[in-house]
């Protein structure tokens, strides 16, 4: 049964857009090539792969397990490229990570740029995602490394201690909960938030956690940073949800004080996660080795 690559990647971008007009878009062909592509790969293996409707195409079981190949495949041929590039463009390898919001604010930017001083013929994409969403791309090879926050045990990934993440409420100095040495979760619920942005995977994790108590957050304003939210809250807007080393730092700049959460889950081991280490590429093996040589699992 022989394969091709083009194949490979649209039904890929199928999947992600959950349409094949999209997919076909992303893939740079026309819609009927896409659907002829995807009739006549159905036809070799004997076996439908997308269920069609008029909401558009989800992937049958055995669309799902062609898709985890496919991006397997890619992943290397996206390595294999990146190995050749060194003695064609001078970029010897990519490497791409999802890490949870406290990790790539505060514990990935100074090592991640020594890394790259170090080693200018690399490159690195990092996207924020949650712990969840980190994991299932690590097991389904769409990315090299992930850091997650959740305690997780998976038999098909790797995972390496690499610090802590604990989160603070950070609040102005008039605010009713000023005063207290530590607060739970749900005290909090009472009063207006300063959030990040919907799309952030710290905003995701503590809307869940509001949930679990049947209690919605009442966000008052979305930011797009961190430092945004922490100066939204010195000028009273309400208070703020962020890693206690940020809420430290930027309590010596603004008109803030930090509280501590009594909550068991707002302190979490951050972990390094892969899918083997061993067949990483070479370069993505030295950033692990690097992160994991940096890290203090006190640090926070």
């Amino acid at each position: 049964m022989q394969f091709d690559l083009v194949d490979f990647r649209l039904l890929v971008n199928i999947a992600e857009e959950k349409s094949l007009s999209r997919g076909a878009e992303r893939s740079h062909l026309s819609i009927p090539a896409a659907s002829n592509r995807i009739k006549n790969l159905e036809s070799r293996i004997g076996m439908d792969l997308l269920y069609r409707n008029s909401q558009g195409v989800t992937l049958t079981p055995i669309g799902q397990s062609f898709l985890h190949h496919a991006r397997i495949v890619l992943r290397q041929l996206e390595h294999l490229c990146g190995d050749l590039q060194e003695y064609t463009e001078g970029i010897k390898g990519h490497i791409k990570i999802f890490a949870t919001t406290t990790a790539i604010t505060e514990l990935l930017p100074e090592p991640i740029s020594r890394f790259l001083r170090a080693h200018p013929d690399v490159n690195i994409t990092m996207q924020e995602h949650r712990s969840q969403h980190i994991l299932r791309a690590v097991t389904e090879g769409s990315i090299d490394i992930g850091i997650v926050a959740e305690n997780i045990n998976h038999e098909n990934v790797q995972l390496f201690p690499f610090g802590q993440d604990r989160l603070a409420l950070v609040a102005p100095v008039d605010h009713p909960l000023v005063g207290r040495r530590e607060v739970a979760f749900a005290e909090t619920l009472d009063y207006d938030y300063v959030g990040l942005w919907e799309s952030s995977a710290m905003h995701s994790f503590l809307v869940d956690a509001s949930r679990s108590l049947n209690r919605p957050m009442k966000f008052r304003l979305e930011v797009g940073s961190i430092e945004a939210a922490c100066r939204m809250v010195s000028f009273g807007v309400g208070i703020a949800m962020v890693p206690v080393s940020a809420a430290r730092r930027y309590a010596t700049s603004f008109d803030i004080r930090v509280i501590e959460l009594s909550d068991d889950w707002a302190r979490r081991c951050l972990q390094i996660c892969v899918r083997n280490l061993e067949q990483l590429p070479v370069f993505a093996r030295d950033l692990v080795a690097f992160l994991l040589a940096t890290a203090d699992v006190s640090a926070l």
